[in-house]
């Protein structure tokens, strides 16, 4: 679009081309796009011209800090819609736009493959020639002599189809087009921001233990060196990331007791989300866990097996923390003289003073706040998973978050908010790398088709990267309550299969812990939030070698390690829900099938799109389930299925788009 002066006229008005509709934008520019290194950013805009000249249009970017520009041609893919990508290999800060322009050498190459009359030809090669020289001026040394020889061959005449020849040669033609007039080029007016992670922002796996929980004998609090020697059960279950809830003193005033009682026992050791105490506030970490020494090894240790740590970010404060002496500005202060503590009625907590962000000395709050994430970057930590960031307020995430990976791109910032949904976007929106989803609650076909379906096509799939998780220290759903293994097993495959990102809070997801604290509750009983547990990783009914193979088989298909191919396809039977996740660069395939019932067997038939996974109507193919080794020869569309819970309640199929031989069948049904 042409720049405008002050009464909206344009500055230029040769500029010819028009930009429109340039996409992605969120809101309009306001907020980045988010991609992973190496991950497409295809960029597509309205672009057109008056009259029939031809236009030629790039997409164009840059690192925020970098003067030079980028660019790949786009193409027109009908109805003035032109379409390029490109893809940016280190994290950080980007810009792009989309740059138009009248193409006048290519409009004369067009037209000159038309004529027919040499007299017309001689003429049109000479107005070419012009064209030719003007592009050799722009161009280097050698590239220039090239093109000075082409237009002295273009004005010697000849017979037709000699000048037709050396008019169209397409060697010649390219090496032109490299050097366009681009002086009355249009650019559209606002560079678009983006932000590019690294992949584990894209594909992760996580893992949540509470470190005090991770001593081998009961009733001893754990150490991270107790956490160190657990990091060889993490990496046989396949995770790449160890989330710690919070590793700081717990405060002692108005501690909570087991199962959230008020009036905490001597021997109580309360939530670990009730941060600060006499030794310290959150750069400190809980004396009975070890020293931050202690804390560097389990980092540096977990490093070597793969993983990474992610530590828990909660802005609050316990009634003991040294920030309510030292500044007492920083909180709310009731009439009675006494801090506000966090509530949400009916619930309560008492052990929880939020932050003021309203207080006249916000400046100083926000930088010792960041100061805290910092802190621990500067230890090895570049994972965070935010507490509740909801309950801040936004402008100091958006500015935070900003100024953190300005300096660290690396940081992954995970939003637990389980809130309404135009919130959870507007925090992702505002820089959170993750966000938690509401999958713990969707469990028949239509809400999880319809909520997935949304995630990974909807406009969100922008900037919104879910990482599902079945179950959490506070969500313990029904599901999980009355559907027993099958549905810890059905729950998994789900999380592992539909996000390219999932965690589950364990040992108790693989351990199916499934009493909550009283009915109509989704509180565990015997919480750890609020007490130490000892736990038997080796008890013979774990599902830990279901977990390692379900994450194993994400490692070895590409198409599990993004969101975007995610498609359903229909089911004649609702209790049966099927879907896929495709490849095409990597000619991988997926095709998953979930019995949602975990107490009956269920059985109908699947309608695949076989187009969509590159499949040959014509021939047989093979689906091999990568969960129980079985290999199925399917023919056409429409198959059946058949899922027994209480063995397997899904399918995990690997598609073999074309079968040769009987010969590479193990098993025909």
């Amino acid at each position: 679009m042409p720049e405008r002066g002050k009464n909206g006229a344009p500055v230029d008005g040769r500029v010819r081309a028009v930009i429109d509709a340039v996409f992605p934008a969120v809101d309009g520019g306001r907020f980045a796009v988010k991609r992973a290194c190496d991950e497409l950013l295809v960029v597509e805009a309205d672009c057109f011209t008056d009259g029939h000249d031809a236009l030629r249009v790039v997409a164009r970017w840059r690192a925020e800090d970098a003067p030079a520009w980028q660019e790949t041609e786009m193409t027109h893919v009908g109805n003035d819609r032109w379409r390029g990508a490109f893809t940016v290999d280190n994290p950080g800060r980007y810009r792009y736009t989309v740059t138009a322009w009248v193409d006048h050498f290519l409009t004369w190459r067009n037209e000159f493959a038309r004529r027919e009359d040499l007299g017309d030809m001689v003429i049109a090669a000479q107005v070419g020639a012009g064209l030719i020289r003007e592009a050799a001026e722009r161009a280097r040394a050698a590239d220039r002599k090239r093109l000075d020889e082409w237009a002295h061959r273009l004005t010697t005449g000849g017979d037709a189809v000699t000048l037709r020849t050396v008019a169209l040669d397409d060697e010649l033609a390219q090496l032109a087009a490299r050097y366009p007039d681009l002086a009355l080029a249009a650019t559209w007016p606002a560079d678009m921001p983006l932000v590019v992670d690294r992949m584990r922002a894209r594909y992760s796996t996580w893992y949540e233990m509470f470190p005090r929980s991770s001593a081998p004998e009961p009733g001893r609090h754990g150490t991270f060196h107790d956490c160190e020697a657990l990091l060889a059960y993490v990496a046989e279950l396949g995770f790449d990331v160890l989330y710690l809830p919070p590793i700081h003193p717990v405060g002692r005033g108005m501690r909570k007791g087991k199962n959230n009682t008020l009036g905490a026992g001597p021997d109580d050791v309360g939530s670990p989300w009730a941060i600060g105490a006499a030794e310290g506030g959150h750069k400190a970490v809980h004396p009975a866990l070890g020293t931050i020494g202690d804390f560097r090894g389990l980092v540096a240790t977990a490093h070597e097996y793969g993983i990474e740590i992610a530590l828990d970010i909660a802005l609050q404060c316990a009634p003991d923390h040294p920030y309510v002496k030292e500044h007492p500005q920083w909180f709310r202060w009731r009439p009675d003289g006494r801090v506000q503590y966090a509530e949400n009625p009916p619930k309560r907590y008492q052990d929880i003073y939020p932050f003021n962000f309203e207080g006249d000395d916000w400046r100083a709050l926000w930088q010792e706040l960041k100061s805290v994430m910092d802190f621990w970057i500067g230890e090895g930590v570049k994972i965070f998973r935010v507490d509740n960031p909801h309950t801040k307020t936004f402008a100091f995430w958006e500015w935070a978050i900003a100024e953190i990976k300005g300096a660290h791109p690396e940081v992954i910032f995970l939003a637990e908010a389980f809130t309404r949904p135009k919130v959870m976007h507007r925090l992702a929106k505002l820089g959170f790398t993750q966000s938690y989803t509401y999958f713990a609650w969707r469990n028949t076909r239509h809400e999880l088709t319809e909520y997935f379906t949304e995630l990974a096509h909807g406009s969100g799939r922008e900037y919104f990267r879910p990482n599902v998780w079945p179950n959490t220290p506070d969500i313990l759903t029904e599901a999980l309550q009355f559907g027993g293994r099958p549905a810890f097993m059905a729950r998994l495959v789900l999380a592992a299969t539909l996000a390219a990102s999932y965690g589950i809070y364990g040992p108790a997801y693989e351990l199916m812990e499934n009493t909550p604290r009283e009915s109509g509750s989704e509180e565990y009983l015997d919480s750890e939030k609020y007490e130490l547990r000892h736990w038997d990783r080796e008890r013979p009914d774990s599902l830990r070698a279901f977990v390692a193979l379900l994450n194993r088989i994400r490692r070895e298909n590409p198409a599990l390690q993004s969101d975007r191919s995610l498609r359903f396809f229909p089911t004649d039977n609702e209790q049966l829900i099927c879907y896929a996740k495709i490849d095409q660069a990597r000619d991988n395939a997926i095709v998953t099938v979930v019995n949602l019932d975990p107490k009956n067997t269920h059985a109908g038939w699947v309608d695949l799109d076989l187009a969509a996974l590159g499949i040959d109507a014509q021939h047989p193919y093979q689906m091999h389930d990568l969960l129980t080794g079985a290999r199925y020869l399917w023919e056409g569309a429409r198959n059946f299925v058949q899922l027994d819970p209480a063995r397997v309640p899904a399918h995990v199929f690997g598609v073999r788009r074309r079968a040769h031989r009987e010969q590479d069948f193990d098993y025909f049904a």
